[in-house]
């Protein structure tokens, strides 16, 4: 497997794997579906089985001692009964150039990120119900995690996944960031970032005085400090949420 590193030959600067090559004698790359700040992220048919796995390899600079990896395994693990994650299987050590790189398998989730589903929508925008209905599937997921003592830690457009299914939306959750010990103020900051994520869904800035009080009472105006009085946790959000009362017009 070879790799794009600088001149020190110690830091990977992308791994650029072609589709067909086979990693640990296990997997066959079928296209890069994202790079971030940690690694990069292929589609893979695991070949004894030919079932669709996704893969996350990890640049070594960005997992000195494994300690990256082996983070996402016991988080993943512990999380593994919250449906909104995607499941953990195994890790695999591959060799690149002489470099040891840690390859994690997971479970590979078809749908599309929240950032590409909304750009195609009708001025690119949801309206406001389909917006809460939205939010509500993503605040059941993160209340699973926040039921167990966790959070997320870094919740954007660019790491959800999201189908149609039915009247609503099936959410998903890419990736886990933050190392510090579980903390109130990290879950108020999943409650604030899902907030957030509903305010742009339905317009942002631009649509917010148009909006029925109801809306506005969720959003607070994006002031951190109302929100906290409000919902401390994703299930005061999700409860609010299915009992909200909505004022005849």
């Amino acid at each position: 497997m070879n790799a794009v590193v600088n001149g020190r030959g110690t830091q990977v600067e992308a791994f650029k794997i072609e589709a067909g090559s086979i990693l640990a004698e296990k997997y066959r790359v079928v296209d890069l579906l994202g790079q971030g700040w940690e690694g990069e992220v292929y589609l893979v048919h695991e070949i004894g089985t030919g079932i669709e796995r996704s893969v996350k390899l990890f640049y070594p600079q960005r997992n000195k001692g494994n300690r990256t990896a082996r983070f996402y395994a016991k988080k993943l693990h512990k999380l593994r009964s919250c449906p909104i994650l995607i499941q953990y299987h195994t890790q695999e050590i591959v060799d690149c150039d002489g470099l040891p790189v840690t390859l994690m398998v997971s479970e590979f989730v078809e749908g599309e990120l929240l950032a590409d589903f909304i750009k195609r929508q009708p001025g690119k925008r949801l309206d406001f119900f389909q917006g809460l209905v939205m939010l509500h599937g993503l605040a059941a997921g993160i209340e699973s995690i926040h039921n167990l003592g966790e959070y997320h830690g870094d919740l954007h457009d660019e790491n959800i996944i999201v189908n149609r299914l039915g009247l609503g939306f099936e959410v998903r959750l890419l990736d886990l960031y933050q190392w510090r010990r579980p903390r109130a103020a990290n879950i108020r900051q999943d409650v604030h970032d899902m907030i957030r994520i509903f305010y742009d869904l339905i317009g942002g800035q631009e649509r917010y005085a148009k909006h029925p009080p109801e809306v506005k009472e969720i959003c607070c105006g994006l002031k951190k400090s109302l929100i906290d009085q409000r919902f401390r946790t994703a299930g005061e959000l999700r409860q609010h949420l299915e009992t909200m009362y909505w004022e005849t017009r």
